[in-house]
């Protein structure tokens, strides 16, 4: 008779001590739970964040292609220009040099010439 009450002893603390540990592990599910709906929640709103950023970018890399096509034709524009301001400075520099410098000869030999009539340097 005692080894059936130690044993119904025995079979109610592991009883208790189920229940006692059931406790936690109800929690514990309960926390899961929980952490599953977050998680779902995060899921449905970060999706439309990521496409929204997918078109973005796309739109951000059209108008960097545009960018790009109106630097590259500034580029040549500019190489243009610079060709263009060669060309009139070989065209029209040598010869307006040459010309300054034969008006400066004329005048200095003119303005020679008129001080030895008038007698006295100039």
């Amino acid at each position: 008779m005692i080894g059936e009450i130690a044993g119904l002893i025995a079979a109610i603390a592991f009883v208790a001590l189920v229940g006692f540990l059931a406790v936690p592990l109800i929690k514990l599910g309960k926390v899961f739970d929980a952490a599953t709906e977050s998680l779902e929640e995060i899921t449905e709103h970060t999706l439309p964040i990521l496409d929204e950023s997918a078109t973005a970018v796309t739109s951000a890399n059209v108008q960097l292609a545009k960018v790009d096509t109106v630097t590259t034709s500034a580029a040549e524009v500019s190489q243009n220009i610079s060709a263009l301001t060669g060309i009139y400075s070989a065209t029209f520099g040598g010869p307006l040099v040459k010309v300054a410098a034969f008006s400066y000869g004329v005048r200095k030999a003119v303005g020679s010439a008129f001080s030895k009539v008038k007698g006295g340097p100039r």
